[in-house]
């Protein structure tokens, strides 16, 4: 819980900071804008005044998403933060929205900007203090995971690139006596609704699910097999509940002479050691035993993994088990989304493996890969 509350007091500081320095350039820019009569200027104040705001939500959305979790949400409340970003790029939206309307009325009825010695220095001034700001303020929401954050220094970036053609064009027209100001607000306005856009549909993205990080799912079931019984880790499925708050499930697989009591002991050891390692709660271990009392185990599992892994939709084969006795084979396989009938493949790998293997049950068990699929610890 440390750790977290460490998160939170960083994510306010750092918003707090963009608040004060967009709030100062905002004041500034809205007076020069207004004096000299530049609608470029003005609609730049107006987004620095939409990145104080996004930073006060963010502040909020910090504070509420580090509620701990209660009976009626019994995973936290971390998941808020996104709902903040997804705020956030909302009123990004409605900030390009509006600006480019009144671009469009200043493009239809123009005005003639008046700039001066001391507008062009503010404005000069706006640029290094909004590369400097973006570039911090992301920099701490990639250290902490904070999407807020990385949004809104992406945002402040792009308010120095905004804010450099709002000078380059006071340059032209100081120079060739043509203003630029209403179209080139215009254009800033179609640049903040784009940001808005991607903003909103990368969070979004992350409400509906995400396939879970790369690294980190090697990097658990390397954990996971470093368990001498263990002999492979699969089907692990997480469950984000906020930045850096997941819970998961897996399927380890282990030999068939092992007893309940190691069983329950090994799968406690695993959890504790994961959630140490790797912050993550898992919730469920499932179990695939492999079989060690047929000689011929290792040569027909090496043999049934060729039949069915010849189709390129065959992403794995694992949890194979076979009782020779009963003419029994299990085993599951990992199916790729790229395939055009999940269910034809799956049919057609049964099919295979029965004509290679007459008079046997054959049960097959499809997944979904839910995450990573290479994983050069797994011992099978």
């Amino acid at each position: 819980m440390n750790e977290l509350t460490q998160r939170d007091k960083t994510i306010v500081r750092t918003s707090i900071i963009g608040i004060l320095a967009n709030v100062f350039l905002a004041t500034f820019k809205a007076v020069v804008g207004l004096a000299s009569n530049s609608i470029a200027i003005v609609m730049d104040a107006v987004n620095n005044l939409s990145d104080a705001a996004s930073s006060v939500i963010t502040i909020v959305g910090t504070k509420l998403a580090g509620k701990e979790a209660d009976r009626k949400h019994p995973f936290g409340y971390g998941r808020i933060e996104y709902l903040s970003s997804m705020v956030i790029s909302f009123l990004v939206l409605y900030a390009g929205i509006t600006a480019f309307i009144e671009s469009v009325n200043k493009i239809i009825k123009p005005e003639t900007p008046d700039y001066t010695t001391v507008t062009l220095i503010i404005v000069s001034v706006a640029i290094v203090v909004k590369i400097l700001l973006g570039r911090y303020v992301k920099s701490v929401g990639e250290k902490v995971n904070s999407d807020s954050l990385i949004n809104s220094g992406e945002d402040a970036t792009l308010d120095s690139v905004i804010s450099a053609s709002t000078l380059a064009a006071a340059g032209i027209y100081l120079i060739f006596g043509v203003s630029l100001e209403a179209w080139l607000g215009a254009v800033i306005a179609a640049v903040i609704i784009k940001s808005g856009i991607g903003m909103l549909q990368e969070t979004l993205s992350k409400i509906l699910g995400e396939r879970a990080d790369a690294q980190l799912v090697l990097d658990i079931k390397k954990t996971i097999c470093s368990y001498p019984e263990i002999s492979g880790a699969y089907d692990l499925v997480l469950h984000n509940y906020g930045p850096d708050s997941y819970n998961g499930s897996v399927h380890i697989e282990i030999p068939d002479y092992m007893t309940a009591v190691e069983l329950d002991r090994l799968t406690r050891a695993l959890t504790a050691d994961v959630y140490d390692k790797h912050n993550v709660i898992l919730t469920g271990v499932g179990v695939y035993a492999y079989n060690t009392k047929d000689p011929e185990f290792n040569e027909i599992r090496t043999r049934i993994s060729e039949i069915v892994t010849s189709d390129p939709y065959v992403l794995q084969m694992h949890g194979f088990f076979i009782d020779i006795d009963r003419k029994f084979i299990r085993f599951d396989i990992v199916i790729s989304f790229e395939a055009p009938d999940r269910r034809k493949v799956l049919q057609e790998a049964i099919e295979k493996v029965e004509k290679e293997f007459p008079g046997y049950t054959v049960q097959v068990a499809p997944d979904i890969d839910f995450s990573e699929i290479a994983d050069p610890n797994n011992k099978q």
